[in-house]
């Protein structure tokens, strides 16, 4: 789904923009990903996991974004890079009408600087506007304290865990937490 670019000042001055992602973004939308997944334990692949996703499959991937009536993927871009990009799905399902989906993730170099909450101010707003989405829902990884801290910040309640959920290639079994914030 399109929607209009927004702009807001990060902790050190410069400008992020939020912009929907567009065919010329396939192959810098790419590299975000083999990157940002390279970065941390707390997304939940391996950059070897992304072998076999390509160009192709990118562009695909940004069609399918653009022409969803139930996807909204924003591009967060500081200095013309992408820093960081959120998503909110949101269902069609009667009985499910009522809730929403987020994720996302941020290179490393920009973590703590406010682009997190821009992506989140943002994603709240447009389920707002929705209309009859009372219910956003995401999962975050055990340890990750500093997407927990910003989830917190913007309403969200742990309800439930998922024990043993994410297995790291160390062998460590990690917890998957879900949180809500209700509208």
């Amino acid at each position: 789904m399109l929607f209009e670019p927004i702009s807001f000042t990060l902790k050190d001055g410069r400008q992020c923009i939020l912009r929907p992602a567009s065919e010329n973004d396939a192959e810098e939308m790419l590299a975000f990903r083999n990157k940002s997944i390279a970065e941390t334990d707390f997304l939940l692949q391996y950059p070897e996991e992304m072998a076999d996703y390509t160009i192709e499959k990118q562009l695909n991937f940004i069609s399918r974004m653009i022409n969803s009536e139930n996807d909204i993927l924003y591009i967060a871009v500081v200095d013309g890079k992408i820093a960081g990009t959120g998503q909110i799905t949101f269902n069609s399902r009667i009985k499910l009408k009522h809730r929403a989906s987020i994720g996302i993730a941020l290179m490393k170099e920009y973590w703590g600087l406010g682009i997190g909450s821009g992506i989140f101010r943002e994603i709240i707003k447009s389920a707002e506007n929705r209309g009859g989405v009372t219910q956003l829902e995401l999962e975050v990884i055990e340890g990750n304290h500093r997407a927990i801290r910003l989830y917190e910040k913007f309403g969200f309640e742990t309800v439930a865990f998922r024990p043993d959920a994410i297995r790291l290639k160390d062998g460590t079994m990690l917890k998957e937490f879900i949180m809500v914030k209700k509208l």
